[in-house]
């Protein structure tokens, strides 16, 4: 690790971001024989957001969705435990919000998203009372279960959040592993849950749609479609609801497990790098390689990056692959040799023993994983156990290394 007080100057490659997306590009430079390579990253612990769903719906604890990120910065790999303020594209350099300055020969923008908590009246007062929660933050998430797993009767909102967001559909996933609790504990029946998704359908793909839409009904759950969550008074414990058209219908709430608007990180968003033809302020790359069309030094992906397809850690499995490979080969003047398929991947959680699992593309076309498995999707208890078990010990022993 290399703090503050430590005078780096320039780096072969930098990458903005810790996360998922920059410790995955991270270690496969490394791998493709990449030198002098550094992550800038201020938080000490590494967070697992996929976790979060099964922390705030009570099928995992909390531990499992953190490290220290020290202990999971690929081998090789210099950390610069900081935060970035600006950049300079013209000039190849990166200011931290310490004052100070860092040169780079190819950048790697991937600092994630912005949880606009603020961006909604009322909802922060309303995450900060005891009736407030989301498995959207890890704090939020811990919070969750103690709140969902003791209420008997009463009504509990759920809302999904309207423009980009990362993996939108997981603000569904407590819902239904709260309602599978409920179920079992005999108090369903007692339970009104409302859910607020900004979409006329549950997710946008009509063999998706349908498995939720039949986990729906058999929850009870009330659907209010095309809709958003407008404002919230904690104090009264009332939500307002836009509808399409704009109708506002008035909602009281015992719990709320809310998600909030997203957008770029507001520094990034000021930058030159941004997309002027994307709303929200994440960076211009061309769609196939994940290299910027006007800084070719300068390459983005994950949630900061304006590509098309659904932003999730789904679609850091092709990504992280073409832009490592394409970075690696630009250092040595060769053509480009990858390109993004739009791949991304949402498993929902519709049970505490099963999940629908859903892959796509950027147009919302089915891109299975074994294309001649044709019901996958299915509500299944085999891909539970991959989305519980099996995909967390790949991405804190594969993945972040850069090896799948």
């Amino acid at each position: 690790m290399s703090d503050l007080s430590t005078s780096i100057q320039h780096h072969n490659v930098v990458i903005i971001g810790g996360g998922n997306a920059g410790l995955s590009v991270a270690g496969r430079l490394r791998r493709y024989g990449v030198q002098d390579v550094a992550v800038i990253e201020p938080r000490e612990h590494h967070l697992y957001q996929p976790m979060f769903s099964h922390v705030a719906g009570g099928t995992a604890p909390a531990r499992l969705a953190t490290r220290p990120q020290e202990s999971v910065i690929p081998k090789g790999v210099s950390w610069i435990k900081a935060r970035v303020g600006s950049i300079d594209p013209d000039a190849k350099t990166l200011t931290l919000t310490s004052g100070r300055s860092i040169g780079y020969g190819q950048l790697v923008v991937c600092p994630g998203i912005q949880k606009d908590w603020d961006a909604v009246p009322g909802l922060v007062e309303a995450m900060e009372s005891p009736f407030g929660i989301s498995n959207y933050e890890f704090e939020y998430a811990q919070k969750a279960w103690s709140v969902l797993s003791g209420v008997r009767t009463g009504t509990v909102v759920f809302t999904q959040p309207d423009g980009p967001a990362t993996c939108a559909g997981a603000s569904q996933k407590p819902m239904y592993l709260a309602c599978d609790f409920w179920r079992e504990t005999g108090v369903l029946k007692d339970i009104r849950v409302v859910l607020v998704v900004p979409t006329p359908t549950l997710f946008g793909m009509p063999m998706i749609d349908a498995e939720l839409e039949r986990k729906v009904a058999e929850y009870g759950i009330e659907v209010r479609y095309s809709s958003e969550l407008a404002a919230v008074d904690a104090r009264q414990k009332s939500i307002v609801v836009e509808g399409p058209g704009g109708e506002a219908e008035d909602l009281s709430y015992d719990v709320l497990h809310a998600v909030p608007p997203q957008s770029a990180p507001d520094w990034l968003a000021s930058t030159a790098l941004a997309d002027p033809a994307s709303p929200g302020g994440f960076v211009e790359v061309d769609a196939l390689t994940l290299r910027h069309p006007r800084y070719p030094d300068v390459w983005a992906l994950g949630d900061a990056a304006a590509t098309i397809n659904s932003k999730s850690g789904g679609a850091l499995r092709q990504q992280t692959l073409v832009l490592a490979k394409n970075l690696a080969a630009a250092l040595k003047g060769k053509p480009l040799p990858q390109q993004y398929n739009g791949y991304s991947v949402c498993p929902f959680t519709v049970s505490r023993t099963t999940v629908v699992f859903s892959e796509f593309d950027d147009r919302y076309r089915p891109k299975p994983t074994i294309p001649f498995w044709k019901g996958l999707a299915k509500e299944r208890r085999a891909t539970f156990i991959a989305d519980r078990y099996v995909l967390p010990w790949v991405y804190w022993n594969l993945i972040l290394k850069g090896r799948a």
